[in-house]
């Protein structure tokens, strides 16, 4: 069921081709003009910055429209056939595959247009992937909720900044670490567990907060 869900997330996704051509193109287009501004390639500490903003938006540009597309015919098939759980599961899911696959083709752009500025790069692509769950898992219960209000991205702006700020706040301090190149013995990982709690706690707040909002 679980695995129905997600492959169903990817053949809709994939049948609007030029959704994902603009968002690939966004992302493409931010990366360029931040290039533009500078005049030499960035510091550590501002390239460090760029990246996990550009992140940011990338994340709510993807993850924001999960429950924004369901029209009234397709809530009702999906609120009939899924189970709440497997449902939200399996956007987060979705979503978590979308978002880290675009991950590393913004990474690719920073590293063609900014420079390679990542000294440790296995464990930047860990923070990466521990704030993609949390970020994808809060972002898709905040789609939800706007969804049901009839609201469009405005709301989930609001609704996710408070979730998503301590969230984006570890990663910046994580990720500077592997951009600075400290090697594995002399890594701060409270960040680390930081991450990770609030990607548990993003996860289970989705998990039991989303069958009432799917009874309504």
């Amino acid at each position: 069921m679980l695995k129905q869900l997600v492959v169903k997330e990817f053949k809709l996704e994939f049948r609007q081709k030029s959704t994902i051509a603009a968002v690939i193109l966004y992302v493409a287009g931010t990366v360029f003009i931040s290039a533009l501004s500078f005049k030499i390639k960035p510091d550590k500490p501002t390239w460090n910055a760029l990246f996990w903003i550009t992140y940011l938006f990338t994340g709510v540009t993807v993850s924001g429209k999960s429950f924004l597309k369901e029209t009234g015919g397709q809530a009702l098939f999906n609120y009939s056939y899924y189970s709440p759980h497997h449902f939200i599961f399996g956007k987060i899911i979705y979503n978590m595959i979308f978002l880290s696959a675009l991950n590393f083709i913004l990474w690719l752009l920073f590293l063609f247009f900014l420079g390679d500025a990542v000294d440790n790069k296995l464990f930047f692509f860990i923070v990466l992937e521990l704030s993609t769950i949390g970020l994808s898992a809060s972002l898709t219960l905040m789609s939800a909720i706007a969804a049901k209000a009839n609201s469009g991205f405005g709301l989930i702006s609001i609704l996710s900044f408070p979730v998503v700020t301590p969230l984006l706040l570890a990663s910046i301090k994580a990720g500077k670490q592997a951009v600075d190149g400290i090697e594995w013995a002399g890594v701060n990982f409270n960040n680390l567990i930081v991450l990770l709690a609030l990607s548990i706690i993003s996860i289970l707040l989705a998990l039991i907060l989303f069958p009432f909002i799917w009874k309504e």
